[in-house]
């Protein structure tokens, strides 16, 4: 008698200006259950530090969100929020402040737009009690290194003729030195991590400007321009900031540095501690035991391409699902070069049933995910039926349930 998957375990990231986690994986859930009407899907939708991060965390530790108005990327004021979690830990999101999200298409150049408000939440988070912050990295539309962040935060960024810098990292090879004499001397007693992805380095060819500068809207010749503005602020940060304070060895190159749009250099100089992002971030979802209950596993990232392995949600998923031996299907918006390489990942499909232009992708992207869930899982439960006749479905053939005709009232949590 033929088998297929009853049990799911639903795990995307959000779809950047699309969907947030929590609502791609209620789409993926949709689809699995017009196939699979017994099937019983637990859904961990997963933040990577970027849009969602603060929210997810605060519904996961019994947190709460805080709201405030902070300096959006682009200069004016935003509305935003932190969690402060029952531990006293605060959570900021710089994509709740500087994200991408938050920049106007006429307006994106990242050499212009700042991490200002990321350090008035950060000070927020010390008016409201927090003896730790966590920030969250990801989703950024900024490329200043944490410049305006630390200005936020009492620093005194100013050029040879002791005029102080304007916001952008445009505006960092003008920099001569920083004054920290203003700093908030709070920060020198609560513990600062950053949740970051450790393949982001702020300077050299791997550079966070010369590899997301064009995808904020640099354009070329911005890109080499925020490369230069980039090392030179790495070498201040150095010798005006860091000592006494930084952990890193060096600020160009160590891990984590790049982070949105280099703020994990701009951080770590002030001693925060850069630390992997799924590291901090998956501790408080038992992730690895929710993945190895499932027949099969299914992830979700707005692009799947050669960038994904370097720290994304669908790489993560899968690295810990083969941990169990469990098959992992993933879902795409759009499907770069390099998509069939993602180690760990047995099959993957796009969303798109048909050329769209990108408002309409991304205005019905909850409707292509869950059409693109049922396609795929009718194709995975056809393998099973062939059985070994389809060895061309393996492995995502051999992710198997209960034998059909067991029936059980669906689940979803």
């Amino acid at each position: 008698m033929p088998q297929y998957p009853t049990r799911f375990a639903v795990a995307p990231s959000g779809f950047k200006e699309s969907l947030s986690a929590p609502d791609a994986a209620r789409a993926i859930a949709a689809g699995i259950l017009r196939v699979v009407p017994d099937a019983e899907v637990d859904l961990i939708p997963l933040v990577d530090g970027g849009e969602g991060t603060a929210e997810a965390l605060a519904e996961a530790a019994g947190g709460r969100l805080l709201p405030r108005t902070a300096t959006g990327p682009v200069g004016a004021p935003v509305q935003t929020h932190l969690a402060l979690l029952p531990d006293s830990t605060a959570v900021v999101e710089m994509a709740a402040v500087a994200g991408l999200s938050l920049v106007p298409r006429t307006a994106r150049d990242p050499g212009r737009t700042t991490t200002r408000g990321v350090g008035e939440l950060i000070t927020a988070a010390l008016d409201a009690g927090a003896t730790r912050v966590l920030v969250g990295c990801g989703d950024s539309g900024t490329s200043d290194g944490g410049a305006g962040a630390l200005q936020a935060l009492g620093a005194r960024l100013l050029d040879a003729d002791g005029r102080e810098l304007g916001p952008g990292g445009v505006e960092l090879s003008r920099l001569a030195r920083i004054d920290t004499a203003g700093l908030d001397p709070r920060l020198a007693r609560t513990g600062i991590k950053v949740a970051c992805n450790p393949y982001n380095v702020l300077c050299g060819e791997r550079g966070v400007a010369r590899v997301f500068g064009p995808q904020k809207g640099a354009s070329p010749e911005r890109v080499e321009q925020l490369a230069a503005g980039l090392e030179r602020w790495a070498a201040v940060l150095a010798r005006d900031v860091a000592p006494g304070r930084c952990r890193l060895a060096d600020l160009r190159l160590d891990a984590g540095t790049g982070a949105s749009g280099g703020l994990g250099a701009g951080l770590a100089a002030l001693g925060a501690e850069l630390r992997p992002r799924f590291e901090v971030l998956l501790g408080r979802l038992d992730l690895d035991a929710r993945l190895a209950r499932a027949d099969l596993v299914v992830t979700a990232e707005g692009a799947l391409d050669a960038q994904t392995p370097r720290g994304k949600v669908p790489a993560e998923v899968a690295r810990r699902a083969k941990l169990s031996g469990r098959p992992v299907l993933a879902l795409a918006g759009t499907l770069g070069e390099g998509h069939g390489q993602v180690p760990g990942v047995d099959a993957y499909h796009s969303i798109l049933p048909s050329p769209v232009g990108l408002a309409e992708a991304l205005g019905r992207g909850a409707e292509f995910l869950t059409g693109a869930t049922e396609r795929a899982l009718r194709m995975v439960l056809l393998g099973a039926r062939l059985g070994p006749v389809a060895a061309c479905a393996a492995p995502l053939a051999a992710a198997v349930g209960q034998t059909a005709g067991t029936q059980r009232p669906s689940t979803v949590r």
